[in-house]
């Protein structure tokens, strides 16, 4: 995927500055897609040149004008075109992962009180989304309807800072008491799900 699919999908939905859209990444699609407000900026120069977006100049009067943008039938038809494609799985590059591989044993202290930091960042994350996914059920079965996809998508953000936040206090627990895991991950789930046949 590409900064521009994530910028014409916001689009589609509602026309937008590139203030507007910046802002929308922040509480939307940023949960999975990163972009600053210089890269929002390029992308939109270059979706207009190639005739995918287009835009009308709104006047202020004591700011400079803005540039709101839509999206064109190009436009539509190129989006249309990219969600009939199959995407990859995504690669994974986590600093913090390389950093536990690479540490010694008396990295430990230092490596606790790092994960003591992400466990927090998480732990707020999640009750972020936790407040998200209560607004989502507080609407009627209409409004629930209309933005199930969306939703589809918070819950995938829940099950992953869910899964990441049991990883985070796993590894600091063994880090801090020096231990090591007890019994094998992978086959410990499958000996489960016997287990409840």
């Amino acid at each position: 995927m590409s900064l521009k699919h994530a910028i014409l999908v916001m689009l589609e939905n509602e026309p937008g500055t590139g203030y507007d859209l910046a802002q929308r990444f922040k509480s939307g699609i940023g949960h999975f897609w990163n972009a600053k407000h210089q890269q929002i900026y390029l992308e939109l120069k270059k979706l207009h040149d190639d005739k995918w977006v287009e835009f009308e100049v709104e006047a202020q009067s004591e700011k400079p004008d803005k540039k709101v943008y839509h999206i064109t039938r190009a436009g539509q038809k190129a989006l249309k075109e990219w969600l009939r494609k199959p995407v990859k799985p995504p690669r994974v590059n986590d600093a913090l992962l390389v950093k536990v591989f690479g540490g010694q044993p008396s990295d430990a202290p230092m490596l606790v009180a790092e994960l003591d930091e992400h466990i927090t960042r998480y732990r707020a994350r999640l009750a972020e989304y936790g407040q998200m996914e209560q607004s989502y059920f507080g609407q009627d079965e209409v409004t629930r309807r209309r933005y199930r996809l969306p939703y589809l998508t918070l819950r995938r953000g829940i099950r992953y800072v869910r899964g990441t936040l049991e990883w985070l206090e796993e590894a600091r627990a063994l880090l801090a008491d020096n231990g090591i895991p007890s019994q094998p991950l992978l086959a410990a789930r499958s000996h489960s799900k016997r287990g409840k046949g």
